[in-house]
């Protein structure tokens, strides 16, 4: 069973999967997910690619990580939420350590 992330706005559930693309609002998740994993780049974040088991080349295990369901339901919840609410993510499984 794959990683599955949800988070409930305007009391309706939003599911989410790795490089999930089905949600009706993706170009503008995935914009803005890009947006805060250069931000975090910026100031000294290295993603934990030895996390990945695909075997991939490296650039790819960093975009692997970059799209994890718990991070696509978080910036779901930050575009869809007034700044300062609390957002509450529910996951099937254990979250990665470098989420």
């Amino acid at each position: 069973q794959p990683g599955c992330s949800w988070i409930v706005v305007n009391n309706m559930v939003h599911e989410f999967v790795a490089r999930d693309r089905s949600h009706p609002q993706t170009e503008e998740i995935y914009t803005e997910l890009e947006r805060l994993n250069q931000q975090m780049v910026e100031v000294g974040y290295m993603p934990d690619t030895r996390l990945v088991l695909h075997e991939v080349k490296e650039e790819q295990k960093g975009q692997i990580l970059c799209y994890h369901s718990e991070r696509l339901a978080i910036v779901f919840g930050l575009i869809n939420t007034p700044c300062g609410t609390l957002l509450h993510i529910t996951k099937n499984l254990r979250v990665c350590s470098d989420c």
